[in-house]
């Protein structure tokens, strides 16, 4: 695991740093010959300061983005869950191993992790919510919303003129 110091902060990053950042969010198969040109630097350069993002861990991955309805995961909830006396880590990390849940997030106030979840149907996704994430011990209570309609907003990185 790479290890980030103060110094690591998303302000030390350039306006080039923020424009890869940008170009690779958009499409992370671009080339290094493609990505150079695209932000006008060397290839050699881009080489090295992607490595550097990488390294820094700024960037901490490339994949492909996919369309859930197109996997068969045609029905989607945000699932709000209170805990008890457990450690957060633990309880998370066993959520987040459970079939349909694509992330776990800690929030704050009065509820303490949401989850997205994603099911092939209505059916599907009401028994992971009542049976794998309702009775999971240590879960107090739960309250789902169906995602009706999404809309994108912009990736982290895509508008690198707000970094400032």
């Amino acid at each position: 695991m790479t290890q980030h110091s103060a110094s690591d902060a998303p302000s030390d990053l350039d306006s080039i740093d923020r424009q890869i950042i940008a170009e690779l969010s958009r499409d992370a198969r671009l080339s290094m010959r493609a990505l150079a040109v695209q932000v006008h630097i060397s290839r050699t350069a881009a080489h090295t300061r992607v490595h550097r993002l990488v390294t820094r861990g700024v960037i901490t991955g490339f994949g492909a983005q996919t369309d859930r309805k197109s996997l068969g995961l045609h029905v989607s909830a945000l699932v709000v869950v209170k805990i008890g006396d457990v450690s957060w880590g633990d309880i998370a990390a066993r959520l987040a191993a459970l079939p349909y849940v694509e992330k776990a997030q800690a929030v704050s106030g009065d509820i303490d992790i949401i989850l997205t979840v994603n099911a092939p149907s209505h059916e599907l996704l009401s028994q992971a919510i009542l049976r794998d994430i309702h009775s999971m011990p240590g879960v107090v209570s739960t309250r789902s919303h169906l995602i009706l309609e999404e809309i994108s907003g912009h990736m982290p990185g895509t508008v690198p003129d707000v970094w400032r």
